[in-house]
């Protein structure tokens, strides 16, 4: 039996501080349509770079009027289907990646914007999207070949530790950095070529040093003075891809007063590059197809975070949890 009512995760407010701009509220738990069903969410990722800049109003192609609904990804059990619905059953796992959909104890969608998997897991969150934008990253935007050199900044983050296995997986020689001792243990067990704890060693000093001859591919999350230090150590025709910038989401971005970037990639034919998956949906679902393959056959590893988050209530802990750098793989809320 079905509550009647159930709680999701809304902003209320454009603010700075992503947890003074939501709310909890009890919404009713409708009947789905024909072509709808219901799913109990048991698990939802954090995207807390999303999140926090979407609350902040500064994602500039999707600026919603609050109150809006927060979170992304999801996996959770159907518990009712509509009277058209044939290709999935109540009991049936599914995973979610709609806008609004994850931050939420249920769903009430179109049966077509649901993908049937065998276990509603954590580890379904990490690949979809996240391991999705990894892999698409370094393809599509990156060009990746092998026998390349490739950094991958927050490598032993959710998207950096796949990053991590993808391009080891295409025969490239792996550098990530990380800033703890427990980061740098996993990312050593996913077979990461040299780990840079930057805690520990000076980046800069590591890559000009180790990697005279620069860095073929760089998968950069972080921004600020990584940013700068992954420019500067590009290969000839080396290419960095911005997948993020993870230290200035919480706060305004840092005003720079330098020389124009230019001048150190030109003479290279070097290139950076911005990433945003909602403009290489086309890649998607192969991606997913290899991904899920990867992981079944045990070609890739799937890490979650320790730390443990449960219901609606956790969410804003979690957000702050990982825009501080403290995860180790994929954080998720469980409900």
């Amino acid at each position: 039996m079905n509550p009647k009512t159930y709680k999701k995760l809304v902003a209320n407010q454009i603010s700075s501080d992503f947890k003074s701009a939501i709310e909890i509220i009890t919404v009713p738990l409708l009947e789905p349509a024909d072509n709808e069903i219901v799913i109990q969410n048991k698990f939802a990722g954090v995207n807390a770079g999303f999140d926090t800049l979407l609350s902040q109003g500064k994602i500039p192609y999707f600026q919603p009027t609050p109150p809006f609904e927060l979170g992304v990804e999801a996996v959770g059990e159907v518990v009712a289907v509509g009277q058209n619905i044939t290709t999935l059953k109540i009991g049936d796992a599914v995973a979610t990646t709609i806008r609004g959909g994850g931050y939420s104890e249920y769903q009430v969608i179109d049966a077509n914007l649901a993908i049937k998997v065998p276990q509603a897991t954590p580890e379904i969150l990490t690949l979809i999207p996240t391991g999705i934008s990894a892999l698409v990253a370094l393809e599509q935007v990156g060009e990746m070949t092998t026998q390349e050199t490739i950094l991958v900044t927050a490598a032993a983050g959710g998207t950096g530790h796949i990053a991590v296995q993808v391009a080891k997986l295409a025969g490239n020689h792996v550098i990530g950095t990380c800033g703890s001792e427990a980061k740098a243990n996993l990312l050593k067990k996913l077979g990461c070529d040299r780990v840079i704890n930057y805690r520990k060693e000076d980046v800069n000093e590591v890559l000009q040093q180790e990697y005279p001859e620069g860095i073929n591919l760089v998968f950069e999350c972080i921004g600020r003075k990584i940013f700068d230090v992954c420019v500067d150590n590009l290969a000839v025709r080396g290419r960095l891809i911005v997948v993020g910038f993870i230290s200035e989401y919480a706060e305004q971005l840092e005003v720079v007063n330098q020389p124009r970037i230019y001048e150190k990639i030109f003479w290279k034919g070097a290139s950076v590059r911005g990433f945003l998956m909602p403009l290489y949906q086309k890649y998607s679902l192969e991606a997913r197809n290899r991904l899920f393959h990867l992981l079944e056959s045990g070609q890739i590893q799937v890490a979650i975070d320790s730390a443990e988050f449960k219901g609606i209530e956790s969410i804003p802990s979690a957000v702050n949890y990982l825009l501080g750098g403290k995860n180790c793989g994929k954080v998720v809320v469980q409900f």
